[in-house]
C-alpha cells in the first residue's frame, strides 16, 4: 500500500500539472494517510512474526476438544453403557479409594451417555493443578487419572501455555500480549488504507472493489489485492480476538480489571457461608483446594447425591460442577458450566444439613460488561458456538497467515534497485508523515495515544521503542546523505 494516492484532481480541471509539481503539492497538503500508511507498514513488519506465532498456536488450540477425545479416550469414555449409572457417592468413594492422597475439590457428573464422572482431587504437592480421577458411572471402576489445570487435560493445558507464552514463562507471555496490543492497530490501519484506495479504481462497483480481489492485477498490485481483501473479510473477527486477548492478558488485562471494578461491573460472587455466618468466615465463595476432612466435617460422598438432586430441582441443567464445603463454616456449591451458546452459568449454595438453597447467583444477574467478557473469552477459545466457532477461528488463523505472507512479499518485491542490484529490504514510506497531520487532529491525537499507551502498556512501550529506533535510523541516514530533505 505504499503507492496509495488519496488526492483526486479538481472536477473539470484542464490544466496539465507536471508529476513533480503534483508530488510537491501532495507533500505540502495536510493529510492523515501518510502517517497511517507508515504506522501500518512498520507495525506489520515488526509485529507480524508475533501474530504468525499466535495464529499457529491458536490454530492448534482451537481443536483441543477433539484432540482430548482422541488422546484421552480411555479416561473420558466408559467401558460400555450398561443400564443405569451408580449413585455419585459410590463413584466418589471409588475415586478416593484409588487415590487417598487427595481431598475432593469438585465432582463433575457426566452429561452424555458413555462419558465418565470426573472427581477432582486437591493434592497439596500439585500446587494450582489438581488430580482428576475418571470413574466409569456404570461399573464404578476407575478408568484413569490425569493431572489437570482448571479442568483442562495435560494436552489442552500444554497447548494453552504454548499459545500464551511459548512455555517461556512470564517473559514469554509478553509475545502474545504484544501481538494482541498491535493487532487492532494493524487491522484498523489496513482497513482505512484499502477502503480509501477504492475511490480511485474504475470499472467495478464499490463493494466489489473492496470485497473481491482484482483478478486482472499483476505483480505487487495482485499481492496487495489479496492481502487487503482477506483483511477486509477477517477484519471484524481479528478486532474481536485482539480485544478479548487483551482483557485476558497480564498488563492490559489488569487495566481492564481496574475499570471493571471501578464500574462495579464484575461478576457477583456466590456466598457459600453457612446461614448466620459472615461470608469472610469461609472465604465467601466456592474454590478449589478445600480440605474438608481437616475441618472435621463428614465425608463429602455422603451428601453429593442429595446436593445434585437439589440443584436439578432448582433448574440447574447441563454440565454441573459440585464442590463440597471448604471448611466447617461453609456449605456446598453447585455451578453450571455450560459455555456454549446460549450459556448457562447459574450457581447455588446448598446447605445439606437442612436441604435448602442458602444463596443463588443467576447468569442474568451478571453486569453486561462481565457477560461480554465471559462470552468473548469463550469465543476466543473456540467454545461458544461449538464446531462452527472452531471452524471460524481456524479460517481466521489461516487467513491471517496468508495476510502476513502477502505483506512480506510486497515488502520484498518493492526493494529498490541501485547500481544494478536489488537492496536487501523493501523501501518504507517516507519519514516526517506526522508533520502533515492537520493541527486539530495532532492536538487531539497526542492525549489519545497517551491514554491508549496507559490502557495497553505493551502498545505504549513498543510504540516508544519504534519511535526511538526510527529516530536513530533517520539521524544515521541524514549523516550519510546531508542533502536529504525527506526526513
Amino acid at each position: 500500500m505504499n503507492d496509495l494516492e488519496l488526492t483526486d484532481p479538481p472536477a473539470g480541471a484542464t490544466t496539465a500539472v507536471r508529476p513533480d509539481e503534483a508530488r510537491s503539492r501532495r507533500t505540502a497538503e495536510p493529510s492523515v494517510w501518510p502517517l497511517v500508511r507508515r504506522l501500518h507498514f512498520y507495525a506489520g513488519v515488526f509485529v507480524a512474526p508475533f501474530l504468525a506465532m499466535a495464529a499457529l498456536t491458536g490454530l492448534a488450540y482451537a481443536f483441543t476438544p477433539q484432540l482430548d477425545a482422541l488422546v484421552y479416550r480411555d479416561e473420558l469414555r466408559a467401558e460400555r453403557v450398561t443400564g443405569a449409572s451408580l449413585p455419585l457417592a459410590d463413584q466418589v468413594r471409588a475415586a478416593r479409594t484409588a487415590h487417598p492422597e487427595g481431598t475432593v475439590a469438585t465432582v463433575i457428573p457426566p452429561t452424555v451417555a458413555g462419558a465418565t464422572t470426573k472427581v477432582v482431587l486437591s493434592v497439596p504437592e500439585l500446587g494450582e493443578k489438581q488430580r482428576t480421577v475418571y470413574v466409569d458411572p456404570y461399573t464404578g471402576r476407575v478408568r484413569g487419572e490425569l493431572t489437570t489445570w482448571f479442568g483442562s487435560t495435560p494436552l489442552t493445558a500444554w497447548l494453552d501455555e504454548l499459545h500464551r507464552s511459548l512455555h517461556l514463562g512470564t517473559a514469554g507471555r509478553l509475545y502474545s500480549e504484544t501481538a494482541a496490543s498491535w493487532l487492532w492497530v494493524i487491522v484498523a490501519g489496513g482497513l482505512l488504507l484499502w477502503l480509501g484506495r477504492r475511490r480511485h479504481y474504475r470499472g467495478r462497483g464499490p463493494r466489489r472493489q473492496a470485497l473481491m480481489p482484482d483478478g486482472s492485477a499483476k505483480g505487487v498490485r495482485r499481492t496487495r489485492s489479496r492481502h487487503a481483501v482477506t483483511g477486509v473479510w477477517l477484519g471484524a473477527v481479528l478486532l474481536f480476538l485482539s480485544a478479548t486477548g487483551l482483557t485476558w492478558s497480564d498488563h492490559a488485562g489488569a487495566r481492564f480489571d481496574e475499570v471493571q471494578a471501578g464500574l462495579r461491573a464484575t461478576a457477583p460472587e456466590l456466598n457459600t457461608a453457612q446461614p448466620g455466618t459472615a461470608p469472610g468466615a469461609s472465604g465467601g465463595r466456592a474454590h478449589h483446594g478445600g480440605d474438608v476432612a481437616s475441618a472435621g466435617t463428614v465425608d463429602p460422598a455422603d451428601d453429593v447425591d442429595l446436593v445434585l438432586a437439589v440443584a436439578r430441582g432448582e433448574g440447574l441443567s447441563g454440565p454441573l460442577e459440585i464442590s463440597p464445603p471448604t471448611d466447617a463454616h461453609s456449605v456446598w456449591s453447585v455451578a453450571q458450566a455450560d459455555n456454549q451458546w446460549p450459556v448457562h452459568q447459574d450457581k447455588i449454595a446448598v446447605d445439606a444439613s437442612t436441604v435448602r438453597v442458602s444463596a443463588r447467583v443467576n447468569w442474568a444477574d451478571h453486569p453486561w460488561l462481565a457477560k461480554l467478557s465471559t462470552l468473548g473469552i469463550q469465543f476466543h477459545m473456540g467454545r461458544l458456538f461449538g464446531l462452527p466457532n472452531q471452524i471460524l477461528l481456524s479460517a481466521t488463523a489461516l487467513g491471517l497467515l496468508g495476510i502476513i505472507g502477502w505483506g512480506y512479499r510486497m515488502w520484498w518485491r518493492r526493494r529498490p534497485t541501485r547500481n544494478g542490484r536489488r537492496a536487501p529490504f523493501g523501501r518504507p514510506p517516507a519519514r516526517g508523515s506526522w508533520r502533515r497531520l492537520p493541527r486539530p487532529l495532532l492536538l487531539l491525537g497526542i492525549p489519545a495515544v497517551l491514554f491508549v499507551g496507559w490502557a495497553i502498556p505493551l502498545f505504549g512501550i513498543t510504540l516508544l521503542a519504534f519511535l526511538m529506533v526510527d529516530a536513530i535510523a533517520g539521524a544515521l541516514h541524514r549523516r550519510r546523505t546531508p542533502t536529504d530533505t525527506t526526513a
